[in-house]
């Protein structure tokens, strides 16, 4: 892929996540990236809607609204639709919704936390958010500057298009071509907190993220893991405490990143 950067230890892996970070504006060091990391750079970025096959497009209202329907009311701050996909997503219901985090360690986390998948190259993935909403139609780009923002909440997203099938009929109206927005979750639990989570969502369920890439190439890199650094990066990790154990609060999280801290070397 032309947009690959291969890294080449650790010191190179610290340097491609944290480049153009610096922001002369505020005379801070503020990326305007988010980042996704994969297990084998072979992973595509299909949503879990999409994995769905079918129909699936179809099939969206009929998830969210019966999750809507047996889920626990007080799961939400506000009963509006964009709360429930948000926190659909979260546990795991197929949406149109993809996971990202603004943190490049649990971007790297996700890229090297498998046990059992140590054949392929990991990948983070990396798309300049701010420069992306750029390209967003004009009522949306007017809604982030007057809430003096880069990146939409629900409650941003729901002053536009209250309901998920009203938003892809006005951005399919106003929207000159496929366009990705990135929305930040409430926080609903840790978890979310700790992994410094946010959510790309496409200008229709059924465009592939992968074609909107293919036409802004300036907007994106993956950086590409040699899998002959992998553990040397995932032993790092575990001493900075980015770990399960952090991101998965709890005793499911504790047991994941025991198992792994006591599995035999696995170095190539």
């Amino acid at each position: 892929m032309d947009n690959d950067v291969r890294a080449r230890d650790w010191s190179h892996v610290q340097k491609l996540l944290f480049a153009d970070c610096w922001d002369p504006d505020v005379r801070r060091f503020r990326s305007n990236y988010v980042f996704r990391g994969l297990p084998d750079k072979s992973f595509d970025l299909k949503t879990s809607l999409m994995r769905l096959g079918g129909p699936f497009a179809e099939l969206e209202r009929h998830l969210i609204r019966n999750f809507r329907k047996y889920a626990h009311k007080n799961l939400v701050g506000s009963d509006d639709e964009w709360n429930w996909v948000t926190l659909a997503q979260h546990h795991g219901l197929p949406t149109r919704l993809l996971d990202w985090t603004y943190s490049p360690y649990v971007a790297l986390h996700f890229a090297t936390s498998e046990l059992v998948r140590v054949d392929g190259d990991p990948v983070v993935w990396c798309i300049n958010y701010v420069k992306a909403h750029e390209l967003l139609p004009t009522r949306l780009r007017a809604l982030l500057r007057k809430e003096g923002s880069n990146v939409f909440n629900v409650e941003l997203l729901g002053s536009y298009a209250p309901r998920l099938s009203q938003f892809d009929r006005l951005v399919g109206q106003r929207a000159k071509a496929p366009c990705i927005l990135f929305l930040e979750p409430p926080s609903l639990d840790d978890r979310i907190i700790n992994q410094f989570g946010v959510f790309s969502l496409m200008s229709s369920p059924t465009i592939q993220i992968k074609d909107w890439l293919i036409k802004h190439a300036d907007l994106w890199k993956r950086i590409v893991i040699p899998k002959k650094i992998r553990w040397e990066i995932r032993d790092k990790l575990d001493q900075s405490n980015i770990t399960e154990r952090v991101l998965f609060p709890g005793l499911d999280g504790l047991s994941k990143w025991l198992t792994r801290h006591y599995s035999p070397s696995q170095h190539e």
